[in-house]
């Protein structure tokens, strides 16, 4: 086994902010013998690695940790969130677009759930939002089969024990109830900042719901939206700056405004904009340009201050007694 030098970081560390694997799967790579410090197998993730060691990874050399990038995906139900699956299902990682970095997901969507993926190449990043105790709150949409009441619905905001299992908190409201012979179609939107293995579903079922299609609406700042299904879409510099600061290490932080992937969809779609807006002998419309802080959310006001009148548009006054 490799000495662990006195300075560094540790290895585990190291290869999640190099966007390798999170430090949970680093674990199992160590174990399973494919990492190496200065080509001597690494047994045990307690080592430190040095500025001038070589680090590998199944033989490949590592990589200096990269700007940390995040992207946002529309995943299909029927993938994997996995790069590999034992059984040969689709995975999430082979239907990316070509031209993207190693990425890993923050945390993740079972085979059947749909909606808002989160993927980095950092996987320091992906540890921090992927934790309770980060207080990142996940919202989705369920559609169940089944009966129920508001009342019981609002019990989860106390918690629930399934099967020996706590879940903590979760804000449930039911959206709409179709009647049928024997039961009801319901929709529902829940919130939760755990995230725990099949959470929503398991928490519904205890309730006598049969959930039959779950989408992931947003995950912290960052929402789903009109993203297409199977599309990617990276998030900005900037964004990451405002968003995420405190969770990004110094080194790792991304600068710059622009983000540097675009998906030939989302390009092509512009183009023809452009192209059609040519056609008519229209201008094409002007760059957008950003104010430091347009990224961070926006509070609500309070009060019951009355609306201003949209500007431009003129009130008539009458003269004398209305008629």
């Amino acid at each position: 086994m490799a000495g662990a030098p006195s300075s560094g970081e540790r290895v585990a560390k190291t290869l999640a902010r190099a966007g390798v694997a999170s430090r949970r799967e680093v674990e199992r790579l160590i174990a399973e013998g494919k990492v190496a410090l200065n080509g001597a197998p690494l047994t045990t993730p307690a080592v430190n690695v040095g500025p001038g060691d070589i680090l590998t990874v199944e033989g490949k050399p590592v990589a200096a940790a990269e700007p940390t990038r995040l992207f946002r995906y529309h995943k299909p139900s029927g993938l994997v969130t996995s790069h590999d699956d034992p059984r040969g299902r689709p995975t999430v990682f082979a239907a990316l677009p070509p031209g993207l970095p190693r990425l890993i997901s923050i945390g993740r969507l079972d085979l059947n759930s749909e909606g808002l993926l989160l993927l980095t190449n950092d996987g320091e990043l992906a540890r921090a939002l992927e934790l309770p105790s980060g207080g990142w709150q996940r919202r989705y949409r369920a559609r169940a089969y089944g009966r129920i009441e508001q009342g019981r619905l609002d019990t989860l905001k106390d918690g629930i024990t399934v099967e020996g299992v706590r879940y903590g908190p979760i804000d449930a409201r039911l959206d709409k109830a179709k009647e049928g012979p024997t039961g009801a179609n319901l929709w529902l939107t829940l919130t939760l900042a755990e995230g725990k293995n099949r959470e929503v579903r398991r928490v519904l079922e205890a309730l006598g719901l049969t959930v039959n299609r779950l989408i992931r609406l947003a995950y912290g700042p960052f929402a789903l939206g009109t993203l297409e299904i199977g599309a990617v879409e990276e998030v900005g510099p900037r964004v990451i700056r405002e968003q995420l600061a405190g969770l990004v290490s110094p080194q790792n932080m991304p600068t710059g405004d622009r983000p540097l992937f675009r998906a030939a969809g989302t390009a092509s779609r512009r183009a023809a904009s452009a192209k059609a807006a040519r056609a008519a002998g229209e201008l094409p419309p002007p760059p957008i340009s950003y104010k430091p802080g347009w990224a961070r959310p926006k509070k609500k006001l309070v009060g019951g201050g009355a609306a201003k009148p949209p500007r431009g548009r003129k009130t008539s006054r009458k003269s004398g007694p209305p008629s």
